[in-house]
């Protein structure tokens, strides 16, 4: 019994066979005046649909020409299998046979992707349920979908399409997938090389044959993207390092007959290294020479290095951009002396005309307001163009976080050669989240968060958010709302309003607590683009909530002033932040002062933290990292600094290896009380996590911390600092930015509590 795929196809062969026999049977009526067109066969189909095809109407005359014609017109509907005419009398009877049409889509053995996205598949190749069955439609969807697999590695996939008949006249399609094991690399080979060994090559791949984090890298499974990528960086490898007439000649991609198992060479020709002799400039550069000289990072009496040389030439591209000429040609031209391996590099460079904006477009924002974007942007309309000036814009719209993607291009304006457009494009993403939780750290114990945050409200460019954290010693409900353009040149405004309660981390099992309820207004003021000075007030209420085992130094405190402290704090704050990225930095400068003067109310004191972070990178894959943070703090009008506003120092975040928040004075019940001087130093040598590759969202990185903490009126002396080194990882998990580290104490006192394991969620240093 033939399968139902199989009489579909028949069906095809026979409509074609019957266009030609009613072709026939068209050019052998006599022509006549229609005075009635009947159709018959129809289901689904509008007879409308039929009417509209036929090129012949009521009262019209009828003829052998028109009839082949209607036939052709409706099967290039691509709604029937067959079509026939039919004269009766001066009647003309159109059959019909419509194609089954697909009542619905569904698909078996499916792992790797969702039925979601494989209905994606189909919907961008034509098929949906209501749309007419085509077979020929129905194998390029098979193909497509097994292209699907193939670019995850799952070469052994089978798609087979089931065909189930059903009520007038539909069917039931049912891709039966069998998707096979993702085929994995069993060895890289590279032949030809002669300079450098065949492992360090390899160590430029991305690609390899595996290890035991390739569960997480998938840096074995095969992907013809990834290969491309490989090479390029074996060839900018081999270029940077003298090698000019380096190539590829070959790579062959073997694979087994499971389809489970990949082999990859790579032949390569070496060639000649050259030694450049000198660099000299040609055309016009703006009676500037001097300047763009000093742009040159090429090195005569060094090997030829492509990447000096591509990174002179985006630099005087640049440096023309900055005085106006969007279009400048710079062009660097190797001589080469291959017999003596030697290469002489001249610049030719062609600045064109100067050109200016004329117009800024904004596409692909469909929620964000256009005066969102067009506020960042420090390159105006009408304005000579300046590509430094359009870098900075680009950098400050994403710096908003409201789009996935942003680019800005420049457009030539036809009939004027000084002119330009810009145009922006973005996309947007969503910037409203909801954030339930639960989090664990080696200090906080189980702790819960509630999370209700949107950073972009109604497209204005506002911030609004509401955040609730649980733990055993610290408990926090926030509601915050910021207006980054509070003022038209960039003054921001945020309103805070909070409810904390904060237990010492060390309590001795005691349950009194400090509950700090308040509100605060704090404007930032943009100084540079990098710098920006803040200034608020604060109105705080704290009370000491007494319990078993309460400190004696916060019940002195509480004796003298009472439970409860009210304060107005001015806030004065500066930061400047040049990092290359605030998750995962590899490059760059970060810099915070914040301080706080309390002149009003039951608590008079003044208080200062700094923080300086550095990040050097040590090539491609290696970052040495630095944190300093020095805190101070002092009691005015005679009275003692707050003990509820105490540093405290030890665990992640300042001196890893003791318990969090244990380190500096205690009273006389033996209680971590904190202290008014604080200084912590933090050194990080940042590595790839091996089997990783160079993925930045996961690191290893080896570390010493010193640090110290001192009461108020304690002498400063080196007996405080306390040492430790050790190891870690860092991974940028979906739960945020998360810090293990193992650290060894290396220097103790009597009575330090020590915490080797430490981690944290949202951490950093």
């Amino acid at each position: 019994m033939k399968s139902i795929a199989q009489r579909f196809r028949l069906r095809s062969v026979t409509s074609l066979v019957t266009l030609a026999l009613a072709s026939q049977m068209a050019w052998a009526v006599d022509p006549f005046t229609v005075r009635d067109i009947r159709i018959e066969g129809l289901q689904r189909v509008e007879p409308g649909t039929v009417f509209a095809s036929l090129p012949v109407r009521v009262g019209e005359t009828y003829n052998d020409e028109k009839g082949a014609a209607a036939i052709r017109s409706l099967f290039g509907l691509g709604l029937f299998t067959d079509v026939r005419l039919d004269v009766q009398g001066d009647v003309l009877v159109v059959n019909v046979q419509e194609r089954p049409t697909v009542a619905a889509v569904d698909f078996a053995g499916n792992k790797e992707f969702s039925n979601d996205i494989l209905q994606g598949v189909l919907r961008d190749a034509g098929l949906s349920s209501g749309r007419p069955y085509d077979r020929a439609l129905i194998d390029r969807i098979e193909q497509e979908l097994k292209r699907q697999y193939i670019n995850k590695s799952l070469y052994g996939a089978e798609v087979v399409t089931t065909v189930t008949p059903m009520e007038r006249n539909q069917v039931r399609l049912t891709f039966n997938i069998t998707e096979g094991r993702a085929a994995r690399i069993n060895d890289i080979e590279i032949l030809g090389n002669h300079a450098f060994s065949e492992k360090q090559l390899k160590g430029l791949f991305e690609l390899d044959s595996g290890g035991w984090l390739s569960w997480y890298t998938k840096s074995d499974q095969y992907s013809r993207t990834k290969l491309n990528a490989d090479l390029e960086a074996l060839r900018s490898f081999y270029l940077a390092r003298g090698y000019l007439d380096f190539k590829i000649d070959s790579t062959q991609v073997a694979m087994s007959p499971d389809k489970e198992s990949i082999s990859v060479t790579v032949n390569v020709t070496e060639g000649d290294r050259f030694v450049v002799t000198g660099v000299s400039l040609e055309g016009n550069y703006l009676d500037k020479d001097d300047e763009f000289k000093s742009l040159i990072t090429i090195k005569p009496g060094e090997a030829y290095n492509a990447d000096q040389v591509a990174e002179t030439t985006k630099a005087f591209t640049e440096y023309f951009g900055n005085y106006g000429y969007a279009f400048a040609q710079v062009e660097a031209l190797p001589q080469v002396d291959r017999s003596t391996n030697r290469v002489a590099m001249v610049i030719k460079s062609d600045p064109g005309r100067r050109a200016y904006v004329r117009r800024i477009n904004v596409q692909g924002n469909a929620r964000t307001r256009d005066e969102v974007i067009r506020r960042e942007f420090r390159q105006y309309e009408s304005s000579w163009y300046d590509a430094d000036r359009i870098r900075l814009s680009r950098d400050r719209v994403d710096r908003l976080g409201y789009f996935t993607e942003l680019s800005v291009t420049s457009a030539e304006v036809p009939g004027a050669p000084d002119q330009v457009d810009l145009n922006i494009e973005v996309k947007e993403k969503p910037t409203g989240n909801i954030s339930i939780g639960a989090g664990y750290s080696s200090a906080e114990k189980l702790s819960f968060t509630f999370g209700l945050a949107q950073e972009n409200v109604f497209g204005s460019g506002n911030r609004l958010d509401l955040q609730l954290n649980t733990g055993k010693f610290n408990r926090t409900v926030v509601v915050s709302t910021t207006d980054p353009y509070f003022t038209a040149n960039g003054v921001s405004r945020t309103v805070d309003l909070y409810y904390k309660t904060q237990k010492p981390y060390q309590d001795q099992g005691g349950n009194y607590t400090l509950v700090t309820m308040g509100a605060g207004l704090k404007f930032g003021v943009p100084v540079t683009e990098i710098d920006t000075v803040y200034l608020g007030m604060n109105a705080e209420r704290t009370r000491i909530k007494p319990g078993t085992n309460i400190p004696a130094s916060y019940l002195a405190y509480a004796n003298r002033f009472g439970y409860t402290s009210t304060s107005f704090p001015f806030t004065l704050g500066w930061s400047r932040d040049s990092r290359d990225s605030a998750l995962a930095p590899t490059d760059g400068r970060y810099q915070r002062l914040l301080g706080e003067l309390g002149l009003v109310g039951d608590a008079r004191y003044v208080k200062a933290n700094y923080q300086y972070q550095q990040y050097i990178p040590l090539g491609k894959l290696y970052t040495l990292a630095f944190n300093a943070e020095a805190g101070w703090g002092k009691g005015l009008g005679g009275r003692p600094f707050p003990v509820f506003k105490n540093f405290y120092s030890g665990g992640l975040g300042s001196v890893r290896g003791y318990e969090q928040s244990t380190l500096g004075p205690r009273d006389v019940t033996g209680a971590f009380i904190g202290g008014t001087r604080k200084f912590t130093l933090n050194t990080e040598f940042i590595t790839p996590f091996p089997g990783a590759g160079n993925d930045r969202t996961l690191r290893l990185f080896g570390f010493v911390d010193v640090g110290a903490l001192y009461g108020d009126g304690e002498k400063i002396t080196g007996d405080a600092l306390r040492y430790s080194t050790g190891i870690g990882f860092s991974w940028i998990s979906p739960l945020g930015p998360l810090r293990f580290a193992f650290a060894v104490p290396l220097r103790k006192r009597p009575g330090d509590r020590i915490q080797r394991f430490q981690f944290q969620i949202g951490t950093s240093f």
